[in-house]
């Protein structure tokens, strides 16, 4: 099978075409003894006759039909291959996005919502854990890859990090846990058990920083990585919790959860992270340009390449 090529199918669909010899070389203006010969090499590649031949013309065999079909089949994709590389910028429509698990829905839904009702746009939206994400990225399976966990980088790096929004992050609690009046943060970190998120993410970074700052040791009462946890915890009365406010706007509206403190040293930053391509998609730059900053957040709007 090593002999098969493009140029020996080329040829068999010509023939095919006209079917005779005479006329298929005519059309590709070459020799009908360079048509013969190329024929019978294909043949010998395939194993099969491919013509039959009645009176003067050439008739495709069973095995020729089939390798008909697939040639056609063949030079069809090549010739979508070829638009498709020739006018990327135009074809491509579909912009696959990954998310951390356990990334805020609310900044994802802020992201998509350029995109979202768009009839020329399809959105394909995967989760998973940073690593999977990446890799998937650099496999060019993924376009973006959106995260609160900023990758680290280094002279051999692919990834572009894009620095799109922050947020504030504050201590929430049930409206009776803590007396009225003026809140001293120092003295709830001391005193009340704490919803935290867990060690791996952004914000806890941030947090225990704080604490070795002030020199408090935590009274943790529940973990979670998940933005839903945490907030279903808080409704619990499960402890204070240090989470973006974004993240319970609606129980702070009904008065069901009070934001106590913000506590201004730590916030939680959200990034794209993408990869340089030959041929980019389109979407990408769009969506990472588009004006989308929700309540809550401050837009940064940086790209660190």
């Amino acid at each position: 099978m090593s002999t098969l090529n493009l140029h020996h199918l080329r040829l068999f669909r010509a023939v095919a075409r006209d079917g005779t010899l005479t006329g298929a070389a005519r059309a590709l203006n070459i020799s009908q003894s360079a048509v013969s010969t190329q024929i019978k090499a294909l043949e010998a590649a395939l194993g099969h006759d491919l013509f039959e031949r009645r009176g003067r013309n050439l008739h495709l065999s069973e095995a020729g039909r089939i390798a008909l079909d697939h040639a056609d089949e063949i030079f069809r994709a090549a010739e979508n291959l070829t638009a498709t590389l020739k006018r990327a910028e135009a074809k491509r429509r579909v912009l696959r996005i990954g998310a951390l698990a356990t990334l805020s829905r609310n900044f994802q839904i802020a992201f998509l919502d350029p995109l979202i009702g768009r009839d020329d746009v399809e959105v394909v939206l995967r989760s998973g854990t940073q690593e999977l994400l990446l890799r998937a990225l650099e496999a060019q399976s993924l376009d973006i890859v959106l995260t609160n966990l900023i990758p680290a980088r280094d002279g051999s790096s692919p990834y572009l990090v894009h620095t799109l929004a922050d947020q504030q992050v504050s201590l929430v609690g049930s409206p009776d846990r803590l007396p009225a009046g003026k809140v001293d943060v120092a003295s709830i970190l001391a005193s009340e058990p704490l919803v935290l998120p867990t060690p791996e993410t952004s914000i806890r970074a941030g947090f225990d920083a704080l604490l070795e700052r002030v020199g408090i040791v935590p009274r943790i009462a529940a973990e979670a990585d998940d933005m839903a946890m945490l907030r279903l915890l808080a409704r619990a009365d499960a402890g204070i919790a240090v989470i973006p406010p974004i993240v319970v706007q609606d129980e702070l509206t009904v008065g069901r959860l009070k934001e106590y403190a913000r506590l201004d040293d730590v916030r939680e930053v959200f990034a794209a992270v993408t990869i340089s391509r030959k041929f980019p998609n389109p979407l990408v730059h769009e969506v990472l340009h588009a004006k989308r900053i929700p309540p809550g957040w401050s837009e940064i709007g940086k790209a660190k390449g």
